[in-house]
């Protein structure tokens, strides 16, 4: 203690009597920064080159410790925390603490005589850790709902920065920040506010980022089928219905006004028939919005190539001998010879053919009349007699 003491009284006694020279100060690169638990060097930028007699460290007004050329006394507070360079003045402090933070004064002065002070800063901060992002439990529906983000995290935090799909946040009529900046409300929510959303808490030494994928649900909407307008009888048909959904939409689907069991988005007829025309109807449903919207779509089946409106030749060749049969009987013919009938003509003028002369295996019923049993028809070429009012 008394060598402490009589250093200190040295050194107050050579600050007196250099305290009137001008004093050229030291210049340090800027305010330091640390983190809890670490440590920092504090240096001049420019050391006198002349020797030196005294150097003084002070943090505030409380010494940290006094040195000359051949001796160093550190106060017993930082006689575990610091070290001193006494070429490069630089002081060491470590396993730094939050009432660290503050200024931190250095004294020289130089053999030549004189007296040089410098001065820098120190502020201390707890690594940032545990950050998260707390968003809403129940579903987010588009034009209904309302999100809250919320953010925690523990630290020394002196900044807060918002980013949504790795660009800045912004301000809106719809997204306000919180005062403290830590949340953010969304009201209301639509589909462009999907996506990931980044908060970030710094500080000088530390920073932390969490992340949250928000998901706004919407729809159905803009309902759409696709497939044939037209096609032949016996075709396959395949209509597809689609939705602008979230999530996607599940389908259903009607004929005619009637339900079908058909649960997917296409609707597929292997073989077509007369029934199949109408009218199709695609209802989608979004199970999570509790929204469904439809679609109609008209469907035409139309005849093959054949003749007679879908009747065979043979059955055409039926009610055309019904109808001599008929004739016959109205003109009180007794006897009815079987026509070389070869075809007969629709309204339309299509023609349409009644058996092939080049088949001996067409067969006409027998006809009666009478109650008189017929002969088997005679062959082609017979004529059939007319009846003449």
């Amino acid at each position: 203690n008394s060598a402490r003491n009589g250093l200190l009284y040295d050194f107050c006694s050579v600050k007196m009597l250099f305290c009137l020279f001008l004093s050229e100060d030291l210049q340090f690169s800027g305010p330091a920064n640390g983190a809890v638990g670490g440590s920092v060097v504090f240096a001049p930028d420019n050391p006198p080159s002349t020797s030196i007699n005294i150097v003084q460290w002070q943090f505030g007004s409380t010494l940290i410790l006094i040195a000359q050329s051949d001796s160093t006394t550190i106060v017993p507070e930082y006689s575990d925390r610091v070290s001193f360079d006494i070429n490069t003045l630089a002081l060491e402090l470590w396993n730094l603490r939050l009432n660290d933070s503050g200024i931190y004064r250095l004294t020289v002065v130089p053999s030549a005589g004189g007296q040089l002070t410098g001065e820098t800063s120190l502020q201390v901060f707890e690594i940032i850790t545990n950050v998260r992002l707390i968003s809403p439990e129940e579903s987010l529906i588009e034009g209904e709902s309302s999100a809250n983000i919320s953010s925690e995290g523990t630290g020394s935090i002196t900044s807060v920065q918002w980013m949504k799909d790795n660009s800045p946040l912004s301000p809106s009529n719809s997204i306000i920040f919180s005062s403290d900046n830590r949340s953010v409300s969304i009201s209301p929510v639509q589909r462009s506010d999907s996506g990931e959303y980044q908060c970030t808490y710094r500080n000088p030494i530390s920073s932390e980022t969490a992340t949250l994928s928000l998901i706004i649900n919407y729809g159905p909407e803009e309902v759409s089928i696709k497939g044939e307008d037209v096609v032949d009888l016996g075709a396959r048909v395949s209509l597809s219905c689609s939705a602008n959904s979230k999530p996607a939409a599940s389908f259903s689907w009607k004929i005619n006004g009637t339900d079908t069991d058909v649960t997917t988005d296409t609707f597929i007829i292997d073989y077509t028939d007369f029934t199949h025309s109408g009218e199709y109807i695609c209802t989608a449903w979004n199970s999570v919005t509790k929204r469904n919207a439809t679609q109609k779509h008209a469907l035409l089946v139309k005849g093959g190539g054949g003749g007679g409106g879908g009747l065979s030749s043979g059955a055409i060749a039926g009610i055309v001998i019904g109808v001599l049969v008929a004739v016959a009987g109205i003109c009180g013919l007794t006897d009815l010879n079987y026509a070389d009938i070869s075809h007969f003509q629709k309204a339309s003028g299509e023609r349409v053919n009644l058996g092939n002369k080049s088949e001996f295996s067409t067969e006409y019923a027998d006809v009666k009349h009478g109650g008189k049993s017929r002969a088997p028809p005679p062959p082609y070429g017979s004529q059939v007699s007319s009846c003449i009012h």
